[in-house]
């Protein structure tokens, strides 16, 4: 790992900013990417706010909070990414956008460079196989919030080789995460888990098993989980839920993974959580009031 100098994020979202964030503060140059100025201006206000909320726990000084923030530099083209090590997709969980970033991406890159998806569910294999260095392409799946979360999968792709393994693992542990090998099925471990769980919530309240609150207070206080489902549905976006969902549903062929009608519908609706005001619970209150 040690000609890795510059990390590239395509995305300055919830998840790319988050990544950014913890790849300055660990010492790298990072180069953070979006479709506009606006956003990237909104990213970069997050990891300072993010940032000084840090220096207020006592997590990192004021000065590495600033020198970290000076690591970070801009760009809405790609023509910048000449000059990267490593560059990490965060976009929507979408494959056909992954696909055309690869695309327009791969012929900025040096061909040193390494790549890697954050994506939470879909084929490392198949995301490599379409841009020109499938052996150096991985998947680094980090945990939302990327600031406070300690894990990230690493998941190879039939083509990755050991350097772009060796690399992303040295990458992960300068962050301070721990890493847990996934093999490339698909939602990997995590969501594999996870998404079904939320899935069923959201039967669960379709069917009229329980309300919104009964639910999340249910298995809060039954099963000890610090976030309800329905909760933590809207933390992560039922946009999110429902591709893993559908990623989960074709890559698999089981029943088992059919996204909840109720689910498509909040999703077709626009209400998709919190970062839009709105989902299983609305937030556009003092307190967040439940919408079923």
């Amino acid at each position: 790992m040690t000609g890795i100098r510059t990390i590239g994020v395509i995305g300055a979202g919830q998840m790319g900013n988050g990544i950014a964030h913890v790849c300055a503060i660990a010492g790298f140059d990072v180069l953070l990417n979006d479709i506009s100025q606006e956003r990237l201006d909104a990213g970069l206000a997050t990891i300072g706010r993010n940032m000084d909320r840090q220096v207020g726990r006592g997590l990192i000084s004021p000065d590495q909070r600033e020198a970290g923030f000076r690591r970070i530099r801009t760009c809405v083209g790609l023509d910048e990414f000449g000059g990267i090590d490593f560059a990490i997709e965060a976009a929507t969980e979408k494959e056909a956008v992954k696909r055309q970033i690869f695309d327009a991406l791969c012929p900025k890159l040096p061909q040193h460079a390494m790549l890697a998806s954050n994506t939470s569910s879909i084929s490392i294999t198949r995301l490599g196989s379409g841009t020109d260095r499938p052996e150096r392409f991985i998947g680094l799946h980090f945990m939302n919030p990327v600031p406070l979360m300690q894990l990230v999968e690493v998941i190879r792709g039939l083509a990755t080789n050991q350097e772009t393994y060796e690399a992303a693992i040295g990458i992960v542990g300068r962050l301070g995460k721990h890493v847990t090998n996934a093999e490339d099925f698909p939602a990997f471990i995590v969501n594999r888990v996870l998404m079904p769980m939320i899935n069923e919530a959201v039967y669960t309240l379709y069917e009229g098993v329980g309300t919104v609150e009964s639910i999340d207070t249910a298995m809060k206080l039954g099963a000890n989980h610090p976030m309800g489902p329905l909760e933590l549905a809207d933390f992560i976006g039922l946009d999110t839920c429902l591709s893993i969902m559908q990623v989960l549903h074709d890559g698999l062929a089981d029943t088992k993974y059919r996204p909840c009608p109720l689910l498509v519908k909040y999703v077709e609706a626009g209400w998709v959580g919190k970062k839009v005001g709105r989902g299983f619970y609305d937030y556009r209150g003092s307190a967040p009031v439940p919408t079923r």
